[in-house]
């Protein structure tokens, strides 16, 4: 009787695991990691880790727990046929574009909207394409327990363990202990805290209560909408009315129809920090948002002098140089310097103090104000 039950007990996950979906974010322009990341070769686009796009390595870490007709991306129309050409396995039906990025509050309403309408029953895990995952084992085992951990009505985030005290995420503090789960412990959580200060960093991490927050949820799709029509009902209805026309022929229109009045608003605002019975699971799976050009020294194979490079031209020539990145397909060559960013592209060489490289993205500003577009 044992190994029936085990039997059972399998054949129920297995059933379960067939509504559970990836719902992978691609829309976003990672400005601070210009030069490289430009309107029409975003982040996700790039090689920046490994040789592979983030987005490409994002969608082969989800196998094998996610069959390709299981994985959705959403995206911008202006990205659908590049993002096609790195997954072509995942089928057309599951990319669904937005008509212009209004920030990943209505991004994932969109995607919600559409794989609640294909599957009521669905569970949904909404995933980043530009982070990266040092173990994609560890992803995948704690995806199955954030899975069952939903099936009890809770919205699960990731919570990263924090190394250091960073201000350049946000926090969870984590409170009652719910239960392991596929070894994993999950908790209450106690609440969102937005980019602290250096000192509040220091205070949120001596406590040991909180993680970052990876942006990362997995969460029934209905329950999603639950709080989208709870939270911001103007949003709500017009993606119900979206809902009669998914998988018609009147689907872009009606979508064109809406989405100038979509309000603009991150998912954390719109929903996740009001959102009822959300729980986070603490973890360590070597993750990095890869948000900055100094982020990259923490993923990237360095030398014995801290140095790091990515290109196709080989080694660079560093003299006397220190912890500095090079990315660049021309012979590079240092001397003499140190904590340095190098970024060489064909019409932009842009060198900064790793120190400064947040500020990369006032440049784009500055681009932007000056109506050079053709650098952006």
């Amino acid at each position: 009787m044992p190994c029936l039950d085990n039997h059972e007990a399998f054949q129920k996950a297995s059933i379960a695991m067939q509504h559970f979906y990836a719902m992978i974010m691609a829309g976003g322009g990672g400005t601070r990691l210009w030069p490289m990341s430009r309107n029409n070769t975003p982040k996700q686009l790039l090689p920046l880790v490994e040789e592979q796009s983030m987005f490409r390595i994002s969608v082969e870490r989800l196998a094998p727990l996610f069959p390709p007709d299981q994985i959705y991306v959403v995206t911008g129309r202006k990205y659908l046929e590049a993002l096609r050409k790195e997954a072509p396995e995942i089928p057309a039906e599951n990319f669904i574009t937005e008509p212009y990025g209004r920030d990943s509050g209505p991004a994932a309403a969109l995607g919600l909207t559409v794989i609640a309408r294909r599957d009521p029953e669905a569970t949904v895990a909404i995933l980043t394409a530009d982070h990266h995952i040092a173990n994609k084992e560890a992803f995948r085992n704690v995806l199955v327990a954030a899975h069952e951990l939903a099936g009890d009505n809770y919205i699960v985030t990731l919570g990263i363990s924090p190394s250091v005290p960073s201000t350049a995420f946000g926090y969870i503090r984590r409170g009652k202990d719910i239960r392991e789960i596929n070894g994993f412990r999950a908790y209450e959580s106690l609440g969102f805290s937005e980019k602290p200060n250096m000192m509040r960093a220091m205070e949120f991490i001596s406590t040991g209560e909180y993680s970052w927050n990876s942006g990362m949820f997995i969460l029934k799709a209905r329950q999603g909408l639950e709080e989208f029509r709870r939270q911001q009902p103007e949003m709500y209805d017009r993606f119900a009315r979206l809902a009669e026309f998914v998988d018609t022929r009147d689907f872009e229109n009606m979508l064109d129809q809406i989405w100038d009045d979509v309000k603009k608003i991150s998912l954390d605002f719109a929903i996740m920090e009001g959102a009822e019975r959300i729980a986070v699971i603490p973890v360590d799976i070597g993750w990095s948002d890869v948000g900055t050009w100094d982020a990259l020294f923490d993923v990237l194979n360095l030398d014995e002098f801290g140095n790091g490079f990515r290109g196709q031209a080989g080694q660079p020539i560093l003299v006397d140089t220190r912890n500095t990145l090079v990315y660049s397909d021309k012979l590079t060559v240092t001397i003499g310097v140190e904590d340095l960013v190098v970024v060489d592209t064909p019409d932009v060489i842009m060198i900064c103090h790793k120190k400064r490289a947040q500020d990369v993205k006032d440049v784009v500003n500055k681009l932007r104000e000056a109506r050079q577009e053709k650098y952006l």
